[in-house]
């Protein structure tokens, strides 16, 4: 049986664990933001922190591992603003709207102040960047709804509006200061009307 010291220990090594990959991931996401993913190598993001290397290889093996663990984290706050929004939509270009919004001003919060934005990971490379491109991929169907051909590829329409979506988000970024809704408003535009609308209104 357990003595009450030792499940004590055991809740202190646990919150030292938790704290450790805390800071390594808020050094990795500065560190990302302000140099670029490409620019960072595992030692940059070590000498951020006040760990040990070795401490550093307890928990993530590699720079790419680390990128997972941040992408997986904010698809995990980003999918409940993504699902609030569809709560409230009454149609595609107010969901879509509201969606495109909610993500860029999330950008701006994360890596506002930065050209970089997000380390470049597949967005299907954790469970919680599959639930989101599967909450995109439900909101898309739901309100399109017999709009719908029966053949149309809906995992197509969805890396379609997810890639605007990032994309845009990153050049929106570069800009002083970003304009999360400008850049929504032509993200709907772009995705409702194409490119010919998007480019004569601006």
């Amino acid at each position: 049986m357990s003595s009450s010291s030792d499940v004590t220990e055991a809740g202190r090594r646990a919150q030292t664990k938790a704290r450790n990959r805390e800071a390594i991931l808020a050094a990795a996401r500065r560190a990302f933001a302000e140099q670029g993913y490409e620019a960072v190598s595992v030692r940059d993001i070590i000498r951020a922190t006040d760990l040990a290397s070795g401490t550093f290889y307890n928990y993530f093996r590699s720079k790419e591992e680390i990128a997972r663990a941040l992408a997986a984290d904010a698809a995990q706050r980003l999918r409940p603003l993504l699902r609030a929004e569809r709560a409230k939509a009454m149609d595609l270009e107010a969901w879509l709207g509201g969606a495109l919004r909610a993500y860029f001003h999330f950008l701006v919060e994360e890596y506002g102040g930065t050209a970089a934005g997000p380390p470049h990971v597949r967005m299907d490379a954790t469970p919680a960047q599959r639930a989101v491109f599967e909450e995109i991929r439900e909101s898309l169907t739901g309100i399109l709804g017999d709009r719908l051909a029966p053949g149309a590829d809906t995992a197509y329409l969805t890396a379609g509006a997810i890639g605007i979506a990032r994309y845009i988000g990153e050049q929106m970024l570069r800009r002083a200061p970003p304009d999360p809704d400008g850049a929504a408003r032509f993200a709907v535009r772009l995705i409702l009307h194409g490119l010919p609308t998007a480019a004569r209104e601006g």
